[in-house]
């Protein structure tokens, strides 16, 4: 039970926390303007130029914080409030995602392993729940080898999408990197209006270290399943 607390539900609480960060970090953020009144999609565009990056088209996406980059589609998607806003929140996430867009130019190894990854993650994150769900219960039900081996696939999947989250890691907090260097140098934001902005990013990055976290914590269970089986 103790490790079932420590493994799952420790990690899911964390997740939570994380998401709450996030939410509350942004939403105190983006009702601060900036001084210079710079537009998310301006500074974003400004930011990749600096490095030389002009053939990233910026659109505008529906929804709240669905701001990403599309290495495949050289596209940097920012959400409205984003997209618009000149708030401290809205040009650090802008700023942010230039800094993805600057880190595929440059070929930053880590984000070049994350793209290599991307597929196989999505394929074990489509079937890990069900295949665990499923090797769980023949497990309990009857303790036959389907259900070992199926909780066997389940570990595979939860390993890759464990390293994904793990590359994951230092391509966010470098992309942060870039953003707050950028604004400041650029001067789209003061230096005195860098706290709003850094709250803003650093509650981002809570969110991949929490996912990172789940998913190590539900694989380390995985296996210690699957180890008191074997010696059954």
């Amino acid at each position: 039970m103790l490790i079932w607390i420590i493994l799952i539900i420790i990690p899911m609480l964390f997740g939570l926390y994380a998401q709450m960060k996030i939410r509350s970090a942004y939403a105190k953020n983006v009702r601060i303007p900036s001084r210079g009144r710079i537009r998310g999609a301006e500074a974003a565009h400004a930011v990749m130029q600096s490095a030389g990056v002009n053939d990233v088209e910026i659109i505008e996406v529906p929804g709240e914080l669905t701001d990403h980059y599309d290495p495949l589609k050289k596209r940097l998607a920012l959400s409205r409030d984003n997209y618009h806003g000149t708030s401290l929140a809205a040009l650090g996430v802008a700023a942010h995602e230039a800094g993805h867009a600057i880190q595929h130019k440059v070929g930053y190894s880590m984000m070049s392993v994350r793209q290599t990854l991307a597929p196989a993650t999505q394929i074990a994150a489509s079937i890990s729940n069900y295949v665990i769900m499923g090797g769980i219960l023949l497990l309990s039900l009857a303790g036959n080898a389907m259900g070992y081996n199926l909780l066997m696939v389940g570990a595979v999947a939860l390993a890759v999408i464990c390293l994904f989250q793990f590359v994951t890691l230092p391509v966010e907090f470098d992309a942060s990197r870039r953003a707050k260097q950028q604004l400041v140098h650029l001067g789209i934001v003061d230096r005195d209006e860098m706290p709003g902005v850094n709250e803003t990013l650093n509650a981002a990055a809570l969110t991949y270290v929490a996912a990172f976290v789940a998913a190590l914590g539900s694989l380390l269970h995985i296996l210690m399943i699957l180890a008191g089986r074997r010696d059954d």
